[in-house]
């Protein structure tokens, strides 16, 4: 047994998972509240998921794990029950263990990639737009919560034929639209009509642009005015996708706002407590060094 097991402790799993900055975050929480906790990370295949839950559950100091990449479908099947978020979305990003050792999914996706949007959903508009790339288990996430706020949606995939599955899942009713990923690399002359009163949101909501896979192509002309700009990759902190939206003249959010957001309601499932957000901040210039 490893000293991790010794006290209460979660994790996050997935592969590859040496990028992921959940320890990071997890860690600061818990040395500032000074619990007597831990949080790991540990990699996980489709092959050696079933023997990681497994071993898991049998293990009591184990309070649950953070998923990422490619297993938050997979894990459904293994798991006891899934809360009606994880139900509505089909994908699980958190595991955690209620009182009766029962394990049950979640999706704090959907949660953490609306918490730097909430100001901006608070406020009435004429209409709003989103165009998401991707349709992984976290764009999964957006397309629900975006839905949920009234948007009509433009879902972009290499696989169009899954983005149009995806959209007829999620999102039955209301007029949305798919598109191949292509389609946004090319320059287009489409004449943008007056955006006044309307809110109009990019996101990557793919892997492209994280170090070790390809750069998101993406031609600005497609861009309403105003558009904010929301890429959830968050290595680097800063992607070569936002760095041009802000040339572009856009509003631009980094993935890890998301991160921190949905950490913060994970760290609550695995650890009984909330997490100390008066601090954001400071946790936000150590996850960009």
């Amino acid at each position: 047994m490893s000293d991790v097991d010794e006290v209460p402790y979660a994790e996050v799993i997935g592969d590859p998972i040496s990028q992921s900055k959940s320890p990071v975050i997890h860690g600061f929480w818990i040395e500032r509240l000074g619990l007597k906790a831990s949080y790991g990370a540990r990699r996980v295949t489709n092959e050696t998921l079933p023997e990681y839950i497994a071993t898991s559950r049998g293990n009591a100091n184990w309070q649950g794990c953070n998923i990422t990449m490619p297993l938050k479908e997979a894990v459904i099947p293994l798991l006891d029950d899934l809360d009606p978020v994880a139900k509505a979305i089909g994908a699980v990003n958190t595991v955690y263990r209620e009182a009766d050792g029962k394990l049950v999914g979640t999706n704090t996706d959907a949660g953490g990639f609306l918490e730097p949007l909430l100001g901006i959903l608070d406020k009435q508009h004429l209409f709003r737009m989103a165009r998401i790339i991707g349709n992984g288990g976290a764009a999964r996430a957006i397309v629900a919560a975006l839905v949920e706020n009234g948007f009509t949606l433009v879902l972009a995939a290499r696989n169009v034929g899954k983005a149009r599955n995806l959209l007829a899942e999620l999102a039955p009713d209301g007029e949305h639209y798919t598109a191949p990923l292509a389609h946004f690399a090319e320059a287009t002359d489409f004449p943008f009509d007056d955006r006044k009163g309307c809110l109009d949101l990019i996101v990557n909501a793919s892997p492209l642009g994280m170090k070790g896979n390809p750069p998101l192509l993406f031609d600005w002309s497609h861009a309403p005015p105003g558009s904010i700009v929301y890429d959830i990759v968050t290595s680097p902190a800063e992607t070569q996708f936002l760095e041009a939206a802000s040339k572009a003249g856009c509003q631009t959010i980094s993935g890890l706002a998301m991160l921190v957001g949905q950490a913060a309601i994970a760290f609550e499932k695995f650890f009984g407590v909330q997490p100390p957000r008066d601090c954001d901040e400071q946790l936000l210039d150590l996850l960009r060094t």
